[in-house]
């Protein structure tokens, strides 16, 4: 495969990571460190699921292409609808509040879950997967660590409403995930 087809594959499939990083950054102003996680995070696991999905095959090609858009789609909903209640409820208790793994791991997978069926492609195709992996998971952390510092940088300019902000974009994106698969013309 070739590497500036792969290069642009990893930027599409980091499109959605790189949203989340943004949104989550503009709320939580996160730590470099913080940062570095949560890109490291999205990273891995979009270099995870092609590998994951190389091996599994064609066996669930049909299954995992029918719902790996519901699937995006009900994990970012359900951690955008976390977000927008928490601004309702619950006041920050810091300026960098620690990073919550559970967050983070269903975020992780919820960007990544579109590199799974890259992968099943991929196998189809008889490419071998460790190259194009290690490049995807790479150019995704690169990408959501820009987000993150973007994020980061213009937070404060929407510090009150930013939460709610945030929450509407991941349930967006989802949105977004469900209209591309079903194909609708916007």
């Amino acid at each position: 495969m070739d590497f500036l087809v792969t290069v642009l594959l990893g930027a599409s499939l980091a499109a959605d990571a790189f949203a989340v990083s943004v949104a989550r950054s503009l709320v939580c102003r996160d730590s470099t460190r913080n940062s570095l996680i949560m890109a490291g995070s999205f990273g891995f696991f979009q270099a995870l699921m092609p590998v994951l999905g190389w091996l599994v095959g064609m066996q669930l090609l049909s299954l995992i292409s029918g719902i790996d858009h519901w699937v995006a789609f009900g994990l970012l909903s359900f951690i955008g609808v976390k977000m927008i209640y928490e601004a309702g409820v619950i006041k920050k208790e810091a300026e960098h509040p620690a990073l919550d793994g559970q967050v983070l791991l269903l975020l992780s997978l919820a960007t990544s879950i579109d590199a799974l069926a890259v992968g099943l492609s991929l196998s189809f195709m008889k490419v071998e997967i460790l190259e194009p992996a290690l490049i995807i998971g790479a150019v995704t952390f690169a990408i959501s660590l820009a987000g993150c510092f973007l994020g980061r940088r213009f937070g404060h300019l929407f510090e009150e409403k930013a939460e709610i902000a945030a929450g509407i974009v991941l349930i967006g994106i989802g949105v977004k995930v469900l209209i591309d698969h079903i194909g609708l013309p916007f």
